[in-house]
């Protein structure tokens, strides 16, 4: 290993306002020397809120702060051309994004989607 990479200290988010962490990754993104962890990567040092350690998620249930934003707009009934316009993002990425949350939460469409996520304390209705 050189000794640049020995030098890098490995970073792991959790935050449960999704804004905030999105911020944060911004930020430290940029800064030499430091990596963010990857799902389940060991990170050396660990940014975590107060109140993910009331209501965690299940372990086999990993969302992305942006499949989040979309899972909340989901909750307020925002069609994908809807979840798109509020996100600035492509109607395709959002139908992306609904697809991978069906997917992960093991869903049958998108009211069971934000059911599930819900009774597991993902989302908050």
């Amino acid at each position: 290993m050189s000794e640049e990479a020995s030098q890098v200290v490995v970073v792991a988010i959790e935050i449960s306002d999704p804004a905030l962490a999105d911020q944060l990754a911004s930020l430290l993104g940029g800064v030499a020397g430091i990596r963010l962890a990857t799902p389940g990567e060991a990170a050396a040092v660990a940014l975590v809120s107060r109140e993910a350690h009331t209501a965690r998620e299940p372990a086999d249930i990993e969302l992305t702060p942006r499949e989040r934003d979309v899972l909340v707009l989901m909750a307020e009934g925002a069609s994908n051309k809807a979840i798109a316009r509020q996100l600035g993002i492509s109607v395709h990425t959002a139908k992306f994004h609904v697809g991978s949350l069906l997917d992960k939460l093991d869903a049958t469409g998108r009211t069971d989607a934000v059911a599930h996520a819900a009774r597991i304390g993902v989302i908050n209705l």
